[in-house]
C-alpha cells in the first residue's frame, strides 16, 4: 500500500532547516569576532618587530629611492647642495656605453655558475651522495665543508688570490712538475671568483638538502625500488619531487646572497681586468666611491634591488602554488 505523507513530517523538517539557519546565522557574528581578535591579537605581537623592521630598513630603502634622483656627489658643492634631477641618472645608466647592461650580464653569469651550479647543484650532489656513505665519512667530510662556510669572506677572498694569481701557488705547484699556467685571475676571472664562492657557500645548500634528504619517507624510496625504478628514476620521481619546496628556498636564499656579494670580488680582482669581472655591486661601488658620484651610484644600487626584487617575487609565486605559504587563517 502506498503511504501517506504525513503533514507534520514536512513541518517538522521545515522547522528543524530553519533553526539550524538560524543557528549557523548567530554562529557567523561570533566566528567573525573570533577571526579578527585572533588577527589582532597576532599584529599585536608582531608590531614591536614591525616597528623596528620600518625604522631600520624602510626608511633607509625611501632614502635610498630619492637619493638616487638627486645629483649628490662625495666631494665638490654638491656634497652638501645637492639638487633634484629626476630620472636623469637612470637615463644616463641605460644609456648605450654606461657599463650597465655588462655589469647586469655578469651579475646574472655570477649568479648561475656560483649560487645555482655551485652552490645549489653541487650543495645537493654531496648532500645526495653522503647517504650512501658511512657516518664516518659523512662526519669527515661534513666538517670540512662547514669549516669552509666558516671562514670568513675577506680571508676566503685572499687564500683563493693567493693560490690563483701570478706566481701563486696553484702557479707553483705547476710549474714544478712542467705543466704551464695561466693565470686564471686574468685570463679567466668569472671562473676564478664563481669557484671560490662556490667553495665557501655550498655548505648552506648542503646543509639544508642534507636535513630535507633525512626526512624522505623511505617507505617510498623502497616501493620505487620494488616496482623497478633505478636510482636515476628515484631521484627524478621520488626525491625531487619531495625536495622542491627546500630546492626553491635554497634558490631565493642563495640568489639575494650572491646577487649582493661584493667583498670576494672586490678584493680577488676588483672588478678587473678592466671591466671584465665588474659586476653590479662592484660597478655601483665604482660609481659612488671611485668617481664620488653618490647619487649616480645610488641609483644602480636601486637596478640591483629591483633585480633581487623579481627574482624573489618569481620564486615567492611558485612556492604560494606548491601550497609551501599558504599559512592557516
Amino acid at each position: 500500500m502506498t503511504r501517506l505523507s504525513d503533514p507534520g513530517e514536512h513541518g517538522g523538517s521545515v522547522v528543524a532547516n530553519g533553526n539550524a539557519a538560524a543557528l549557523t546565522g548567530a554562529l557567523r557574528p561570533a566566528r567573525l569576532r573570533a577571526r579578527t581578535r585572533r588577527r589582532l591579537t597576532g599584529l599585536t605581537m608582531v608590531a614591536p618587530m614591525l616597528v623596528i623592521v620600518l625604522a631600520f630598513l624602510g626608511w633607509p630603502l625611501i632614502w635610498t629611492l630619492v637619493l638616487s634622483l638627486t645629483n649628490m656627489t662625495v666631494t665638490g658643492p654638491t656634497a652638501t647642495h645637492y639638487q633634484f634631477i629626476g630620472l636623469a641618472n637612470y637615463r644616463e645608466l641605460f644609456a648605450s656605453g654606461s657599463g650597465l647592461v655588462q655589469s647586469i650580464l655578469l651579475s646574472l653569469y655570477y649568479l648561475g655558475a656560483s649560487a645555482y651550479i655551485g652552490q645549489a647543484l653541487f650543495g645537493f650532489v654531496l648532500a645526495y651522495l653522503m647517504l650512501r656513505c658511512t657516518t664516518t665519512v659523512r662526519k669527515v667530510v661534513g666538517s670540512i665543508i662547514i669549516v669552509c662556510w666558516l671562514v670568513p669572506e675577506i680571508i676566503a677572498a685572499w687564500m683563493w688570490f693567493a693560490m690563483l694569481s701570478n706566481g701563486g701557488t696553484l702557479q707553483q705547484g705547476l710549474h714544478a712538475v712542467g705543466i704551464p699556467y695561466q693565470t686564471w685571475l686574468v685570463s679567466h676571472p668569472m671562473i676564478s671568483v664563481s669557484v671560490a664562492n662556490s667553495w665557501r657557500g655550498v655548505a648552506f645548500s648542503f646543509l639544508l638538502f642534507s636535513a630535507a634528504l633525512s626526512d624522505v619517507p623511505a617507505e617510498l624510496i623502497d616501493a620505487a625500488q620494488v616496482d623497478g625504478a633505478n636510482a636515476w628514476q628515484r631521484l627524478r620521481s621520488v626525491i625531487i619531487p619531495l625536495l622542491a619546496t627546500t630546492i626553491l628556498v635554497d634558490f631565493v636564499l642563495i640568489t639575494l646572497g650572491t646577487l649582493n656579494d661584493f667583498t670576494l670580488i672586490f678584493a680577488m680582482t676588483g672588478g678587473g681586468p678592466g671591466t671584465s669581472s665588474n659586476v653590479l655591486s662592484v660597478f655601483m661601488y665604482q660609481q659612488a666611491f671611485v668617481t664620488f658620484r653618490l647619487a649616480y651610484g645610488t641609483a644602480s644600487a636601486v637596478v640591483l634591488l629591483a633585480i633581487g626584487a623579481v627574482f624573489s617575487f618569481i620564486y615567492i609565486r611558485t612556492l604560494r602554488r606548491q601550497g609551501a605559504l599558504n599559512f592557516a587563517r
